[in-house]
């Protein structure tokens, strides 16, 4: 049964028929094709749709980053792997939201536990009748010299920057790139609750809530802070509390 159709990307043709060779040895995975450029390869998204898309990153022309960015705004958006023979694009590739970073030339294991990272990403398809919804358990996310590893239940406080969303956690903090309606989806709304147009706050790290001299709720932190609540999400944050 197929649960991955991939669109693989690159313009070296023996490194497509290597990814050719690995995929057809995974079980649940359809090649719905392959592309030698990047212009190729957004229009392929477009007819073919696929699950995932295999993206070369040093490519001529519209390189992979490029690609990755231009997907996002397209009707259908895969989820990206990128596969290189470059590791310091690193950071610029989890920048674009991808799912995985594969150095060639490409294991077969280090390949599979890619596909089972796109298969569980919150973004694939809704779940069955009666499976829970899978929400992001953890971001990997850009630093001076690399990556880190941040785990959802240790965030405490999401806040937006224009195109981008900022992830605190105590004294320090970091930037991926995403929409604060996207994260809030992939966001177990068990574990946080969107109290503003632009933040969003672990649940337990809400303290309290009051109302001030103009009618606003607030709600007041563990360090005395206080964090206005929108007038659209007074509702939802007064119903945790159990007072809607």
């Amino acid at each position: 049964m197929t649960d991955l159709k991939v669109l693989a990307v690159d313009d070296e043709p023996l490194a497509v028929e290597r990814l050719q060779i690995l995929l057809s040895k995974q079980p649940g995975v359809e090649l719905a094709g392959t592309a030698s450029d990047g212009e190729s390869a957004l229009s392929m998204v477009d007819d073919l749709k696929p699950d995932l898309v295999l993206l070369d990153i040093a490519m001529p022309g519209m390189d992979g980053i490029d690609v990755a960015r231009a997907l996002s705004g397209r009707p259908h958006v895969p989820l990206v792997i990128f596969v290189t023979a470059f590791d310091n694009f690193a950071v610029a590739a989890f920048d674009v939201d991808a799912v995985d970073y594969l150095m060639k030339p490409v294991l077969p294991d280090r390949l599979a536990r890619a596909l089972d990272r796109a298969r569980e990403h919150p973004r694939r398809a809704p779940a069955e009748a009666g499976e829970p919804p899978r929400y992001v358990k953890e971001f990997w996310v850009p630093e001076l010299h690399g990556l880190v590893r941040i785990g959802a239940d240790k965030i405490e406080r999401i806040t937006a920057e224009r195109d981008y969303m900022r992830l605190h956690v105590g004294n320090r903090s970091w930037l991926i790139h995403r929409t604060i309606a996207k994260l809030e989806e992939e966001l177990d709304p068990a574990l946080f609750v969107r109290v503003h147009r632009s933040v969003i706050l672990r649940r337990d790290t809400i303290v309290g809530l009051h109302r001030d001299e103009a009618g606003h709720w607030n709600a007041r932190l563990p360090d005395g802070a206080e964090q206005r609540i929108g007038r659209s999400y007074a509702d939802n944050v007064r119903r945790m509390a159990g007072r809607g």
